[in-house]
C-alpha cells in the first residue's frame, strides 16, 4: 500500500508520527471517448483562446475571473509558497462526542498507521484514549496544497482520519423537507417498521456487488469476442402510491416471499457435503434395487418355465403324444 503522506498528529505537546493510506479503493471499468465509425481514439488538446498555441502542462498557471472579467494569474511556484500551518501536521483542535460529527461533513477515508517503532507507544496511547472516553478528535490538515477539516476517530484497531468539508460548505436545506401539516398514522408506522424488520432479515453488507459493472463487463467482454450483446431488463421505477397501506402490505408480502425462495434455496448450514453425498448415492441404491428386484423375476420366471416345461413332458410320455 502506498503512503500518500507522512507527518505528525500533534495534540498538546505529544507527537505521534504517522504515515497516511487511502483507506478506500474505487473499483470500475475505465472508458475512453473513441470515434463510433472506426474505434478511433479522440485527444484533447489545451489550446490558449488569446493565442490559439497549444501549451504544454509546465506553462500552465491558475486563473481567477473577477465579475469585470479581470485575470488574476497565480503560478505554480506562488500556491507551492503560501504558509499552511498544518502542512506536515494533522492538529488536533478539540475532542468531541462522536455524535457531534455531522455525516454530511465526512469526505474521504484514511488510514494512520505508525511512521516507526518509536511512534507505537504514543499512538496506542491516543487510539485507547479516544476508545475508552468514545470521542473523536477534530482535525486539520493540508493535503494536496489545500488545508482541510478532518476528524480522527478509531477503527477497530487503528486510528482513521476522514476529510471534512467545511461547516460554509453544506448548503442550506430550507424549503426541501415535506410541510410539517403532512402526518402518518399509527398503523402505517407499524406497517412500514414491519416492512423494514421483512426487508432486514438475513441481510449481508459483504455480498453486495455493483450490478452496473458486472452488466458492463459482461458488454465489453461481448464486443471484444464477437458474441451477442447480453440484455438485462431494468424494473421499472414504482408509480404514484395512491393506497400507502395496500402498498406498504403488498411490498411486505414480495419481501417475505424472496426471504422464502432464498432460505429454500441455501443448504443447512453445517451439513452440505453429507446432504450432497446421499442425495447423489439415493439414485444408484433404487437402480441396483431395480437390477436386483427384475434379476430375481427373471429367474421365477425362468425356475418357473423349467418347471412348467418339465411336467409337460412327463404328461405326454404317460399318454404317448409327441411333445413339440
Amino acid at each position: 500500500m502506498r503512503t500518500m503522506w507522512k507527518g505528525a498528529i500533534g495534540f498538546g505537546l505529544v507527537s505521534v508520527p504517522v504515515r497516511l493510506y487511502s483507506a478506500v479503493q474505487e473499483h470500475g471499468v475505465k472508458l475512453h471517448q473513441v470515434h463510433d465509425k472506426d474505434g478511433g481514439r479522440i485527444h484533447l488538446k489545451r489550446v490558449c483562446d488569446a493565442c490559439g498555441e497549444p501549451v504544454d502542462y509546465e506553462h500552465i498557471a491558475k486563473g481567477f475571473e473577477d465579475d469585470e472579467g479581470h485575470t488574476a494569474v497565480v503560478t505554480q511556484d506562488e500556491l507551492a509558497g503560501l504558509p499552511l500551518p498544518s502542512k506536515k501536521l494533522i492538529d488536533v483542535l478539540a475532542f468531541v462526542d462522536s455524535d457531534r460529527i455531522d455525516p454530511l461533513q465526512l469526505a474521504s477515508s484514511y488510514y494512520l498507521a505508525p511512521e516507526s517503532a518509536a511512534a507505537n507507544k504514543p499512538y496506542v496511547l491516543l487510539r485507547e484514549t479516544l476508545k475508552q472516553t468514545e470521542r473523536v478528535a477534530v482535525t486539520k490538515i493540508a493535503l494536496r496544497t489545500r488545508e482541510s477539516l478532518a476528524v480522527l476517530r478509531v477503527h477497530e484497531d487503528l486510528l482513521t482520519l476522514h476529510t471534512m468539508y467545511w461547516p460554509d460548505e453544506i448548503r442550506g436545506r430550507q424549503g426541501l423537507a415535506p410541510p410539517s401539516s403532512v402526518t402518518v398514522r399509527p398503523q402505517e408506522l407499524k406497517m412500514a417498521t414491519s416492512l423494514m424488520d421483512t426487508l432486514s432479515e438475513d441481510f449481508d453488507l459483504d455480498e453486495l456487488e455493483d450490478e452496473y459493472e458486472v452488466a458492463l463487463t459482461e458488454l465489453i467482454n461481448a464486443h471484444l469476442s464477437d458474441r451477442p450483446v447480453p440484455k438485462r431488463e431494468t424494473a421499472p421505477a414504482p408509480d404514484n402510491v395512491i393506497d400507502l397501506m395496500a402498498a406498504l402490505q403488498a411490498s411486505i408480502d414480495t419481501a417475505g416471499r424472496k426471504s422464502g425462495d432464498k432460505a429454500a434455496k441455501e443448504p443447512a448450514a453445517g451439513k452440505p457435503a453429507r446432504r450432497t453425498a446421499k442425495k447423489a448415492a439415493e439414485p444408484k441404491k433404487r437402480t441396483a434395487a431395480k437390477k436386483t428386484a427384475t434379476a430375481s423375476t427373471a429367474k421365477k420366471t425362468t425356475a418357473k418355465s423349467g418347471a412348467a416345461g418339465s411336467t409337460k413332458k412327463t404328461a405326454a410320455k404317460k399318454t404317448g403324444r409327441r411333445v413339440s
